[in-house]
């Protein structure tokens, strides 16, 4: 049995956390593939630490486990996101995960990566539910700590609306809320919280 996470009596229930997503400018783009990796993880703290002023947190030592999933400092979580032309970061009082992917055509053989038939059901099987999907998953996985290894155990449960969706894994429920900006989605797990979004 599937145990939900979202608690009626939860003292988090109606509290928000602020998600912020950056543009990578264009001329980063130019740079060695190196030198580009390192800009994106900076500019990804940056919207981490944006996120964190947002929410009146200071930012301390940023810590991974031997996984790379980020370690919760003074009892705060975060998570961080970067493509090619978006990063993204996020803090919060509960264990989170945030990702982002452009919207563009795929091969069907990460259709069949990302979603059983069971959960293609549930949607258009399309691009943008593809990119949907992919992001849930991935910030439930960031979220639990587990890297992609495990996508085909987290699933779909239901698609609520055309910026939500219920997952599964683990034992639990994952709220997921999406953001479309870009030709991208962004995907956070919101459970218990409200979101409020900052694009730059």
């Amino acid at each position: 049995m599937v145990k939900p996470i979202r608690n009626p009596k939860s003292k988090i229930q109606n509290q928000t956390i602020y998600p912020v997503i950056l543009a990578v400018p264009d001329a980063i783009k130019a740079l060695k593939p190196k030198e580009r990796v390192k800009f994106l993880s900076r500019h990804a703290r940056r919207a981490l630490e944006m996120s964190a002023e947002k929410s009146s947190i200071r930012i301390d030592a940023l810590e991974q486990d031997e996984r790379n999933a980020p370690l919760p400092f003074n009892g705060t979580y975060w998570s961080i996101t970067h493509k090619n032309e978006s990063v993204g970061g996020v803090v919060c009082p509960s264990p989170t995960g945030i990702d982002i992917e452009k919207i563009c055509p795929r091969a069907k053989s990460l259709f069949r990566k990302t979603a059983d038939e069971a959960e293609w059901a549930l949607a258009d099987k399309t691009v943008t539910t593809f990119c949907r999907y992919w992001t849930a998953k991935e910030a439930v996985l960031k979220t639990a700590g587990i890297g992609l290894k495990d996508l085909s155990k987290c699933r779909v449960r239901r698609v609520l609306d055309a910026h939500h969706l219920d997952l599964a894994y683990d034992g639990n429920n994952w709220q997921i809320e999406h953001y479309f900006f870009n030709s991208h989605v962004a995907s956070i797990v919101k459970n218990d919280f409200l979101i409020e979004w900052t694009i730059a």
